[in-house]
């Protein structure tokens, strides 16, 4: 009788003018192979933050799978950055 749990990355969406990525996490526990519950987290990344001085830090995707890491990489040109900085900016209060 062998319990086990598995992470999963089971949806993996690209959305809005900004190309926001909004995960879905699985985590999977099995007895003996079959699946006994299974439980999801979501959590959406976006290209950066600004810093003190409105520069964009981009978002730190090290601790992502490479797979996320991969469609964010893909996603965040040069131009959609731009576009989030600018609505960052946009967005401070006076």
């Amino acid at each position: 009788m062998a319990l086990t749990e598995t992470t999963e990355y089971d949806k993996i969406e690209v959305v809005g003018l900004y190309k926001a990525v909004q995960v879905r996490k699985a985590t999977v526990i099995k007895k003996d192979g079959a699946e006994l519950a299974r439980s999801f987290e979501r959590y959406v990344l976006n290209a950066g933050l600004l810093d003190a001085s409105d520069n964009l830090v981009d978002t730190d995707l090290s601790g992502e799978p490479a797979e996320v890491s991969s469609i964010c990489t893909a996603v965040w040109t040069t131009d959609v950055k731009a576009a989030w900085k600018a609505k960052l900016i946009a967005d401070k209060p006076a």
